[in-house]
């Protein structure tokens, strides 16, 4: 079956599925995303993610691009069309077509909406819980305003490419002080040795990660402690353990940081529970309303 995207009003084919050559997503990254999982036929934290792209809108003086319940209707939809049990959805708001220009728009123009969805193979994921993955590390030369989930992502794109090169799964980025900021898609945590949760304070220098949300809620049901500070390189690799989390990976345990491994190498009790309770306390909204 071909695989369907919506684009400004249409679901179509992906060979038909195209954007103007001067839509200001292409020409200067003018745009933000989100991503959200659909899990067992249903959409995860749709609330929460829709949430963050009206703030993302918001911050970059754009407008949305339909009714909110509009863009509900259009996730689910998409996922549905492209028969996704178990995947991914994907949305991308831009500011839209205009002439090239810096600056915005003089004169009003409509919004650039893509969705597109696609199923994910769960076996790839029950072997990275429990395998663990490795992660590299790489200064971070993101721009300041990295609570706003753009498009602008070719600083993630080449952390990414050095995970790659060098066999790892994830890049964990660090600032000029040497401290953790977050993975090039994805959170980063560490454990101490007396079991509590360590992650950067989202306030500045991170994205407020939804499943990062996610985690703190388990942590609290749970009575974990969390704390939100700063930690070096050193500090992770000498950590009780250490994770990431995202849309896309959930809760999943790093067992490698360069060269360091982490605890015996294997994904922690901690990490594990956690993963394996993911879904229990998030919001689950059927892909079919009807």
């Amino acid at each position: 079956m071909s695989r369907i995207a919506y684009v400004n009003g249409r679901y179509l084919p992906h060979a038909q599925a195209h954007v103007h050559v001067e839509d200001r997503g292409f020409q200067f990254a003018d745009g933000v995303y989100e991503v959200c999982e659909i899990w067992n036929g249903h959409i995860v934290d749709m609330t929460r993610h829709l949430d963050r792209l009206g703030r993302s809108l918001t911050e970059l003086q754009m407008d949305w691009p339909l009714e909110r319940r509009a863009m509900e209707t259009v996730l689910r939809e998409t996922a549905r069309r492209n028969r996704v049990k178990n995947g991914l959805v994907y949305l991308q708001v831009t500011r839209g077509q205009a002439r090239r220009d810096f600056a915005f728009p003089k004169l009003p123009i409509p919004t650039t909406l893509v969705v597109t969805a696609r199923s994910t193979s769960p076996s790839v994921a029950v072997k990275n819980s429990e395998d663990g993955i490795a992660v590299v590390t790489t200064p971070d030369i993101r721009w300041e305003r990295v609570d706003i989930k753009t498009v602008s992502l070719l600083p993630q794109v080449l952390a990414k490419q050095k995970a790659v090169r060098a066999g790892a799964k994830e890049a964990w980025m660090y600032d000029k002080e040497g401290y953790v900021t977050e993975g090039a898609s994805s959170n980063a945590w560490i454990v101490a040795q007396d079991g509590t949760l360590i992650t950067r304070p989202a306030e500045k220098g991170i994205l407020r990660g939804i499943t990062r949300a996610a985690i703190m809620d388990y942590a609290a049901t749970n009575g974990i402690k969390v704390e939100e500070r700063h930690f070096t390189l050193e500090e992770a690799k000498a950590a009780r353990e250490a994770f990431i989390t995202s849309a896309t990976m959930l809760a999943t345990a790093v067992v490698k940081i360069d060269d360091a491994v982490i605890g015996n190498g294997q994904p922690g009790s901690i990490v594990s529970a956690m993963r394996a309770r993911f879904h229990e306390g998030v919001e689950k909204l059927p892909l079919s309303v009807y």
